[in-house]
């Protein structure tokens, strides 16, 4: 554009995702073509432009700035948590709660779409709006709203539209699957007079959808745009020919993508390996054993952080190095691994009235809250257990009083028991199961739980392991020359690896459902992200790739190998 058809510098505008991504294609650019005009280019993000729109509406109507909430952000997702659920908000909840506020305001959501939406914050329509009167209040706007409010100057003002047309006449947009509904129609509202809109993206590694990625976009891309046209790139460099031809043979199963036929530019070499196992914990030992004296690059990517913490367990109990990429927290304060502390916690001091109030109506205890509130009053006036207190003196029903007996019977035998078993306990017998059902949350937190627990000897060894775990997540210090690799895959595109394991390919875990009937609408579009998901992972190889077969079955996994096809270059039997 600069140098063959002599376009300025200056009137073009590029856009990607992060702003790591834009200092990074100014240095690529810079390093073939020169400082200078380098300097004269404009590399941003879509949130770098929204504040030069709102800087500029400031300047011109003499208004005072938008100021944009950071901290005070989240401090206002943990006030309306409390006041709207009545509930102290954990990491985890301020964490799904801000990524819904994100998806909500990014895909332009009216209220009635809100208040449908399928999620698993509690009374989210609710917090939403308790949210953003706290944001008004404090006269600031989030990162969402700056887009929001960018793009409502820009339809509504049109002297600000036509400065921005004029200021920048070509657009270029890269990882265009990625970009959100709003920020598609800002750049579809500035490049509408010049028509000179360029976007690079693959619909197929579009794994965005809980940040409300909009990769319809680039479908409709042609329709949208009159004369436009789509080139599509069809060439793999990265991997061997092997995994290719699997790659692309998984993918074209989806049905809202491009028709592409991938091939590969090198020649075929190692086929796709599956290793053999006897359960789904073995793949935690076996990885343990391939890390230990690993010399070469090695990746094991999973769908999402819990699935490696039992494998940071074991390497952390052998001492074998290792590296985490964006390792989160979220499962040590989800509200299922927070229950199971808490029941342990008042197994082990039944006087523990905290603990005793967040989980007597999720056992099977069948008390009304304030007879659990009567107990607690006597337990501490009197100075005898809560559920002593409950059984002899708050006058309840025979039926009510003969299952706290059998809970407090069950809490005792916890005391003496190995950890493991305790959690099987609490699960199978206590009640637990049952409350996970009313709620509609998986089992899957507890099949972690149990595998650390495994490794533990009381209830006390447990929680201090998970303690633990969490703080070696969180401050473990990166060794940036270790070659085993620890990364979900969302932290890993972009990226390439030699040798690549693919971490818990489960049906229920990864995909989380199985389709039992013709998906159509957001089904559909979910259960594609989760296979696109798949398929940028099996494509983060460039020579081998390692699948585990346990005897939970796996979808994903057959389909990429053929159904046909039960075990291709078996290298490992546990």
């Amino acid at each position: 554009m600069i140098y063959c058809l002599g376009i300025r510098p200056e009137s073009i505008l590029t856009v990607t995702y992060t702003v790591a991504a834009t200092e990074d294609m100014r240095r690529r650019f810079a390093k073939i073509f020169g400082e200078e005009d380098a300097k004269r280019l404009e590399f941003r993000t879509i949130n770098g432009i929204s504040q030069k729109v709102l800087q500029y509406f400031a300047y011109r109507t003499q208004k005072t700035p938008f100021q944009v909430a950071d901290k005070e952000a989240s401090t206002a997702v943990k006030q309306s948590f409390l006041e709207v659920t009545g509930k102290y908000a954990t990491e985890n909840d301020i964490k799904e709660t801000q990524l819904e506020i994100t998806y909500a305001k990014n895909m332009r959501l009216t209220p009635e779409e809100i208040r449908d939406m399928d999620t698993e914050v509690e009374k989210f329509p609710e917090i939403f709006r308790t949210y953003n009167a706290k944001l008004r209040q404090m006269q600031m706007i989030d990162y969402d709203d700056q887009m929001i409010y960018a793009l409502r100057i820009l339809e509504q003002y049109p002297e600000v539209l036509a400065y921005f047309r004029e200021k920048y006449q070509y657009f270029c947009v890269d990882e265009a699957q990625d970009t959100s509904k709003i920020q598609h129609d800002m750049m579809d509202l500035l490049a509408a007079k010049s028509r000179n809109l360029f976007m690079v993206g693959d619909e197929d590694q579009s794994i965005y959808g809980f940040r409300a990625a909009y990769p319809q976009a680039l479908l409709d891309f042609e329709k949208d745009h009159k004369n436009a046209k789509a080139l599509l790139m069809e060439e793999n460099c990265r991997s061997n020919a092997r995994i290719v031809e699997r790659a692309d043979h998984f993918i074209r199963k989806n049905t809202l993508r491009h028709k592409k036929e991938m091939h590969a530019t090198r020649e075929p070499q190692q086929d796709v390996h599956v290793i053999e196992l006897s359960s789904r914990g073995a793949q935690y030992t076996y990885l343990a054993k391939v890390a230990n004296g690993c010399s070469e690059q090695t990746a094991v990517l999973y769908r999402d952080n819990e699935s490696v913490i039992p494998l940071v367990d074991l390497l952390e109990y052998e001492q074998i190095p290792y590296r985490i990429k964006n390792a989160e927290l979220g499962f040590f304060t989800h509200r299922i691994v927070q229950d199971v502390r808490n029941i342990i916690t008042f197994a082990l001091n039944p006087y523990d009235t905290e603990s005793f109030m967040q989980i007597y109506y999720k056992l099977n205890m069948y008390l009304k809250k304030l007879d659990a509130m009567q107990a607690v009053q006597i337990s501490m006036e009197r100075d005898i257990p809560v559920l002593d207190a409950a059984i002899g003196h708050c006058g309840l029903k025979a039926r009510t009083v003969s299952s706290l007996k059998s809970i407090r019977t069950h809490l005792n035998h916890m005391r003496t028991e190995q950890a493991g078993r305790a959690i099987g306990r609490i699960v199978q017998y206590m009640g637990y199961r049952e409350y996970l059902e009313r709620a509609g949350l998986k089992e899957n937190k507890v099949f972690i739980l149990k595998n650390i627990a495994a490794r533990t000897d009381m209830l006390q060894d447990f929680l201090n392991r998970l303690s633990y775990l969490q703080d070696v997540m969180q401050h473990k210090e990166q060794a940036y020359d270790c070659p085993f690799i620890l990364s979900t895959i969302h932290s890993s595109k972009g990226l390439e690896y030699d040798r690549v394991y693919l971490l818990d390919i489960l049906d229920g875990v990864f995909p989380e459902k199985v389709p039992a009937k013709r998906l159509d609408g957001k089904e559909l579009e979910a259960y594609e992200e989760e296979r696109r998901i798949f398929y940028v992972g099996v494509t983060r190889a460039r020579e081998e790739l390692y699948l585990f077969a346990t005897k939970t079955p796996s979808l994903f996994r057959d389909q990429l190998l053929g159904r046909s096809v039960k075990a291709v270059n078996t290298v490992y039997s546990a």
